[in-house]
C-alpha cells in the first residue's frame, strides 16, 4: 500500500493548483467576453482537463458522449465536474450553495453552471424550462440525480423530476458511472466530499494522494420519446448501480 505524498509535494501541488485557478480567474475576465461559443467550450476543456491533472487524477473513460444529451451521473465529489468537463463540454446543474464556494462558486457562474434552489417550487418550473431550452439548442447538461454526494462506494436513489426536462425535450439521456481508484488500483473514498468535509479538507484529502484514477463509463444514448419518466429514471438507476457495485471487494 502507497503511503500519502510528502507535506512538501502536497504543498507544491497545492501552489500549484492556486497558480491555475488565477489563471482560469484572468481567462474568463480578459478572454470569455470577447470569445465565441466553441472558443471557450475548448478553453473550457483544457483547463479542466488541466485541473484534473494537477490534482493527481488520471481519467480514463469508457463509451462516447452524445451531443445535446441530459447525462445523469453518480455524485461524489466536486471534482466530477471537471472530470466529467475534461472529457466532454456540458452545462452542469449544481446546488445553489456551490455558488457561495469561494473562487469555485465565481468559476462556476460563469462556466455555464445551472444553479438549483431547493424546495422553490417556482424556481424549479424556470429551471426545467432553461434545461429544455439548452438542449434544444444542441448543449449537453449534465445533472446528479442523487440530489447529495456519496462514499463513491454507494448510490442514492435517483429523483425522477430531474429527467423531465429531456423528455419534454425530446433529447436523449445517457447514464454516467465515475468511481475512483487509488494508486494500488483499488477502489478508494480520498476523492469523496461529503457528510461535514469542507472544501479544503477535501481539496487535501486529493492531493495527499500519489496517484487517484477517474474511471468514466458512459452508457449507450437513450431517447425519450414517450418514454415514461418513472421508469427511465429506474433504468438509469439500475445501469450506473451495476457499475458502482461491479468490483467492490465482498463483504
Amino acid at each position: 500500500m502507497l503511503r500519502s505524498v510528502p507535506r512538501p509535494i502536497r504543498a507544491l501541488r497545492l501552489a500549484r493548483l492556486a497558480l491555475h485557478l488565477a489563471i482560469g480567474l484572468a481567462t474568463i475576465v480578459l478572454c470569455f467576453p470577447f470569445a465565441d461559443a466553441p472558443t471557450r467550450a475548448r478553453l473550457r476543456q483544457r483547463w479542466s482537463r488541466r485541473l484534473v491533472a494537477l490534482c493527481g487524477i488520471e481519467v480514463e473513460r469508457h463509451g462516447e458522449f452524445a451531443s445535446g444529451a441530459l447525462l445523469a451521473l453518480n455524485h461524489v465529489s466536486w471534482i466530477d465536474v471537471f472530470v466529467v468537463l475534461s472529457q466532454t463540454d456540458a452545462a452542469f446543474i449544481a446546488k445553489a450553495e456551490v455558488r457561495r464556494w469561494p473562487i469555485i462558486g465565481w468559476l462556476a457562474a460563469r462556466n455555464e453552471t445551472i444553479f438549483l434552489r431547493r424546495g422553490s417550487r417556482g424556481h424549479a418550473a424556470v429551471l426545467a424550462r432553461e434545461l429544455v431550452s439548452h438542449l434544444r439548442q444542441g448543449q449537453s447538461v449534465a445533472l446528479f440525480p442523487e440530489g447529495t454526494t456519496t462514499d463513491g462506494l454507494s448510490l442514492h436513489p435517483f429523483h425522477a423530476a430531474l429527467l423531465q426536462p429531456a423528455i419534454d425535450a425530446g433529447a436523449p439521456v445517457q447514464a454516467v458511472a465515475i468511481r475512483y481508484y487509488d494508486a494500488d488500483g483499488q477502489r478508494t473514498r480520498a476523492a469523496a466530499f461529503y457528510g461535514q468535509m469542507t472544501l479544503m479538507q477535501s481539496l487535501v484529502r486529493i492531493v495527499r494522494e500519489p496517484r487517484l484514477r477517474a474511471r468514466l463509463d458512459v452508457s449507450e444514448p437513450l431517447p425519450t420519446q414517450g418514454a415514461d419518466r418513472k421508469a427511465l429514471t429506474r433504468a438509469l438507476e439500475a445501469w450506473v448501480r451495476e457499475r458502482i457495485e461491479e468490483d467492490l471487494p465482498s463483504p
